[in-house]
Parts: C-alpha cells; structure tokens; sequence
C-alpha cells in the first residue's frame, strides 16, 4: 500500500508539473537560485523514500518511517549552520540534505541510503539504526520517538552561554543557537512538557537560552488523531517562549516564518518554537495502512497539499522555474538516488557480535586498569564520606575548568545534606547551580553539556527520584555512543544520593534500595564509596574514565554513611578515613583483612559497615577468620576478584543490601556457576518489599545478624 501509494506521488507530481504554466497573477516566490536549490533537496527526500520501500519489497532494506509529507524542513537547513546542534524529529531527510550542501565532500543522499539498508559504512550509527545524523553537519544522531532529546537541547543551549561566559569557546560562535524537532503527538508527552517548562523557567529569570523548537505537526500520532487547535494552544501557553507557525505545503511562507523563528533565537537569546504544518502522505510507518483510519478524501486532501509538489507549482506559476526545468531537476534526482540506492544495496552488513557492540563504551585507559591507590599518610586528617566526596569534588572543579555542577539545591545551601557545602562560594554560580525540580531537565543538561565538550557533575537528590527520568541515562545518554557509532560521547558524572538505612527520616522515597535499573543500562558504570578514601579514588577515576574514554559513571552515595563516624559504635571512629593517594583500579574490589581463610563475604555501600561488623563479632565469637570484599563497583562488577578471593577461602557469601530480585546477589550467583567454581556459595540479601518508615524498616533490610548466620550456616 505504502509502495504504491508513494509511486502514485510522484505519479502525480510530474503529470501536474507538466501541465504547470506561469500564472497571469504571479504570488511571492524565493529567488530562482535558492528555490532551485530547496527544490532540489525536497526532489532527492522524496526519491530517497520511494527507494526506501523498494528495498524493503526487495529484502534489503529495512526502514520506512518516510518524510514524505514533512519536506519543509528543509527550509531549517539552510537557515541554520552546520555549527549549530541539531536533534532531530526521524522525518528529517530534506534537512539533512540541505544542511550537506554547506559540506560539499559529503553525499548526503550515499549517507542516507546507506542508512536504510543498515549498511556497516553508513556515517551516522554505521548500521546499527536508521537515524540522521553527522557529526560534520552538527546533526546529533539519535532515535527519539517521543521527545525524549528535547531535555538534551535545552541543556545545550543553556551551557552555550556559560561556556561562552567563562571563555571556554570562541567569539565567533557566540551566536550559535540549538535545533531540535518532534512531530506533535510528542507534545503531550512529559518529557516534551518538562522541556517547554525548564526553557520557560531559564527565560522567565532571563537568562539566555538559544534554542528553536520545531513542531513538525501533521495532525496524526500514528492513528490517534491530534485535536483541532490544540497543538497550537498549548505552544502559544508557554510563558517567554515565542510562538512562529508556517505553512509547510508553502515553501515561500516556511522559508519566511523560519527565518524569522531562526533570527529571533540567533539575535535574542531566547527560546522560541516554530509550528511547522505539514501532511501525512503514507502510513506511519513499514506495514502500517493508513485507511483503516483515514478516509479517501482526508488522504486525498493531504495528498493535494504535498509539499514538494506546491514548492514545484509555486515556482512555476511564480515565473522563477520552467515547467521542463524541474521535470528535469525530477529526472536528475531519482536518477541520483538510485545510483546510491543500488550502491548500498550490495554494501557490507554488520556481521559479528563484536562489530555491533564496539560502538557501546570507549576503551577503559591503561592506567585506569592497575591499582595504584596507596594509604592516607601518616597523620592524615580522618574524615566522613561527605566529607571525602566534598573535597574530591573540590579537587577535581579546581583540576578541570570544564567541570560543571549541578542539581536541586547544591549551590548555596550545598545539598540536603551538606556534601557540596563550599563548592558554590569556590567556583562561582557560572559552575555551580541550582536547578528547577525535574530531573529530566538535569540529566538532560548534563548530556547537552557534555555533547559541548564540558564534564557535567550533575545530582540527582535521591535514587527513587531518578525513576522519573531514567530514560535520559537508558535512551539517551548510553545510546549515543552505540548509534553515532562512537564518534560521539556524552562522559558524565552523575551523583545519586541513595539506599536504604536512614534512621529517622526516609520511607520509601528517601530508602530505596534498587539498582536494577542501573546495571542493565548498556555501557554504563556504577560505583558505590562507603568511605571517604573511596569517594577519593572513585572520583579520581570517573574523572578520567569521562575525559578519556567518554564514559557516563553514576555514583551512588548511600546516604545512611554520609555522616557516620564509628563502625562498631558511634565513639570508635572506625569509618572515619583520610583521603589517600592514587586512583581506584576499573572494576577492582578493596579487601579487607585479607590473611582471613574461613571464607569470604562480598558487599558494598551500607552492607560494608554490617560485613565488617559481622566479621568482627564471627572471628570474636566463633572463631571464624572472614575476609571482606567491598565491590566498589556494581557495573561492571569486579568478578576476577570475587572468584579469586572465592576460591582461596572456598566459601563465598554475598550479604547485598539491596532487594533479593534482580540486584548484585544474583549476578554473583550466576557468576559463580558460569565459572563452574567448586565453592560453597550463598546469599543474604534485604527483602523484596518497598521500605516503610521508622523502626518498621528494619524488618526488611539486611542487618549484621543475618550476615552472622549465614557465615555459620556456610561454614558448617
């Protein structure tokens, strides 16, 4: 139906074109040169998805999300630079041509064909997705179905200005603005609305904040149907955000209003979203039918309204082209487009696991792969988790001038509890501020920042919190690498304040003790300090785990630490420690007494603190030496060490502080048998229950009692 219904189009378009003759009362036209070129752009868009769905007739290809319909874009590449950011809606071919034209070593049309077979040379993702994008026209790829890149765009056009403000970046690209397009059923989506607030709330304190929103609204989310006027209404409600629409089935008037949406964001500074009409001329997508929802005279009226045939008639009737001269720009483009249409036919695929997985993390940098960590000097000043992790902030701020922090309350009054105390006052409100309440607004800020060549620091104030935005990590910061097939990083640290055994204040909210939904995010790495020497060494690795190999480390503090002094009691001062040399080896676990030989607990965060103690009273009591192994880091996790430890003791208990499904315990277990390791193994974890509040919450998480038991129960 599609294939058809696409021939028909063009069909269509040369018989009108032929019969076209200069009008006795010509309308405005764009002069001929530009038209031409536009034209032209729009003629290879449309050529391009007639061959998309030929080669997936034929078995070749594979994508058919097409543009037909949307082809006004390219108005948007011309009008803005290959300098400029673009994040793109996924029926954006015409703009990706255009923009190509300032870049005349690329063949845009090879690139996108090469794209809709998943060839393994394709620029953008190099045959991982069909996406657009290239780093040499400023088009991020990316594959963002439902407005999930928007927060990403607003965090770049935010640290554009910052960067410029703290001579980070030239003079001659102080007017560089952000695009970035979505089709209007994304509109109602959160991630969509939080983008439109967190730009609203930065202009509302003016505050320069260049980026061009692009509405691509042809009235349709698949088959539900966008209300009459509601698109409209909700754009214009924006406070501060200025509202441009354009005629997509117009070249003259997309190419004006565009203009004018651009120069409003380029000369102010200020956001603005441009409402792009446009049309639906085939299904959604791949087998979708679209009459099953849509009457022959709706598609017939669409139809009619085709954007590249009115450019054509606009030119013609205007005088500025003859009728031969685009039949035969027409013929000149589909001839192009088959030409690389055939050439990527026969291109080389992917063909191993390897191949597709080298483009997911950057390779760890040697030195990152040796411990080199030494002990606090003699004499060293003791101190608190919070305080480690406050100092090691501060160290890494003052060592790197691209270092950014953010989130909800870090700057002046330093975090709920007191970590970034200082760091405001140190580096000034240019690198350390506050954020409105969306984490979707600050995970995305760290990724815009991080695409602009900054290392962004960004917390997010509690783990449970993450949950509303953890899809900016999952579909948007780890992808990045794996579809720009890795020529593109966003290294980030980001901060999570979290676990469980907070005495006094908490429930659920403040008490979660789920890492699940870290640990199977592709690429990225986890660590955990539970103390102030490993909050040291952990920074000093992310650091340089984010500057050399463009990696995200998400560092979760668990609260219930921060401020803790003693292990065996509050008076021992035992979890007090100084700050240490070196950096912590990539996915190596710290040991503690490591002479022990009766067995071997694994923990890490709070379950450290209960391990340690629970070994002290097994060797008092009982007479069972333990050693202990702090993880350190749970993605990935330090197995080489687990299993040798396992092995010298030949008993292996993992005390995981976390919920019994889908945590580190399992991973472990199935660690241990994938080795086929000869060892007694066993696990005792916190129940799979939510966290209630006070005393209530000791009935379901881990304590050093049952660490105690399970050793006795193991070493039997």
């Amino acid at each position: 139906m599609s294939l058809e219904r696409i021939q028909l189009l063009v069909t269509r378009f040369r018989e009108r074109v032929a019969a076209a003759r200069p009008s006795a009362t010509p309308g405005r036209a764009l002069p001929p040169s530009l038209g031409q070129e536009l034209l032209e752009s729009m003629l290879l868009t449309r050529h391009l998805d007639v061959l998309a769905h030929e080669l997936r007739a034929r078995g070749v290809g594979h994508y058919t999300i097409c543009s037909a319909g949307h082809e006004a874009n390219v108005v948007l590449g011309r009008l803005t630079r290959v300098t400029d950011p673009a994040l793109l809606h996924y029926r954006s071919a015409a703009l990706q041509l255009e923009r190509a034209r300032a870049v005349p070593a690329l063949d845009g049309v090879r690139d996108i064909a090469l794209s809709l077979v998943a060839a393994r040379d394709e620029p953008a993702s190099g045959g991982r997705h069909k996406v657009f994008g290239h780093s040499q026209l400023g088009i991020i790829p990316q594959t963002s179905t439902i407005a999930s890149h928007l927060p990403r765009a607003v965090g770049m056009a935010f640290v554009l200005d910052r960067m410029q403000r703290l001579k980070l970046t030239s003079a001659e690209a102080s007017d560089r603005l952000v695009l970035t397009s979505f089709g209007d059923a994304s509109v109602n989506h959160s991630t969509a609305q939080g983008a439109f607030n967190a730009a609203s709330w930065v202009a509302h304190q003016h505050l320069p904040l260049p980026v061009l929103f692009v509405c691509e609204d042809n009235g349709l989310g698949i088959s539900v149907r966008t209300p009459p006027g509601w698109v409209e209404a909700r754009l214009r409600a924006w406070p501060h955000v200025a509202y441009f629409s354009a005629d997509g089935s117009s070249l003259v008037d997309s190419y004006e209003n565009a203009g004018r949406a651009v120069a409003h964001v380029r000369e102010t500074r200020r956001p603005a979203v441009l409402h792009l009409a446009c049309q639906r001329l085939l299904g959604h997508a791949g087998s979708d039918v679209d009459t099953a929802y849509r009457s022959a005279s709706e598609i017939e009226r669409a139809l009619g309204r085709d954007p590249v045939l009115c450019a054509a008639l606009e030119m013609i009737e205007s005088g500025a082209l003859e009728a031969q001269a685009v039949l035969a720009l027409d013929r000149e483009a589909e001839q192009r487009a088959r030409r690389q249409a055939e050439f990527a036919a026969v291109a080389p695929r992917l063909e191993s696991r390897g191949e597709v997985m080298n483009a997911i993390a950057r390779p760890v940098p040697a030195e990152l792969l040796e411990p080199s960590e030494r002990a606090p000097a003699e004499g060293a000043e003791r101190l608190t988790l919070a305080q480690g992790i406050n100092r090691a902030l501060s160290q890494l701020m003052a060592a790197d001038s691209g270092a950014l922090l953010f989130g909800e309350d870090v700057a002046k009054k330093g975090g709920v509890y007191g970590v970034t105390k200082g760091l405001f006052e140190a580096f000034g409100p240019l690198r350390v501020w506050n954020t409105l309440l969306d984490e979707q607004t600050i995970l995305g800020t760290a990724l815009g920042a991080a695409l602009l060549g900054m290392l962004p620091i960004a917390e997010i104030q509690y783990l449970a919190y993450l949950h509303n935005a953890e899809d900016q990590l999952r579909g948007e910061a780890a992808t990045l690498s794996f579809f720009s097939n890795g020529k593109l990083a966003n290294p980030c640290l980001i901060r999570i304040a979290g676990l469980a055994y907070q005495k006094g204040f908490g429930g659920h909210f403040h008490n979660d003790d789920s890492l699940a939904v870290l640990r199977d995010i592709p690429g990225i790495v986890v660590v955990v300090p539970a103390r102030a020497d490993d909050a040291f060494a952990l920074i000093r690795a992310a650091h340089r785990l984010c500057r050399s190999a463009g990696r995200i480390v998400v560092m979760i503090e668990p609260i219930a630490l921060y401020h803790r002094r003693g292990l065996l009691d509050e008076t021992d001062g035992e979890w007090l420690a100084g700050e240490g040399a070196g950096v912590a080896a990539f996915a190596r676990a710290r040991v503690y007494r490591p002479e022990a030989s009766d067995l071997t607990i694994v923990s890490y965060g709070n379950g450290l603190s209960l391990s340690l103690a629970a070994a002290d009273r097994l060797l008092r009591v009982h007479g069972l030496a333990a050693r202990v192994l702090d993880l350190r880091w749970l993605s990935p996790l330090p197995l080489e060490d687990v299993l040798s430890h396992a092995r010298a003791t030949g008993r292996l208990l993992v005390a995981d502080e976390c919920r019994r499904s889908g945590n580190v315990s399992e991973a472990l277990a199935a660690a241990v048998l994938d080795a086929g390791l000869s060892v007694r193994f066993a696990r005792v974890t916190s129940a799979d229950s939510f966290i209630p509040l006070g005393d209530a919450a000791n009935l379901v998480l881990l304590s050093a009692d049952e660490i105690v038991a399970a050793a006795l129960r193991l070493c039997r």
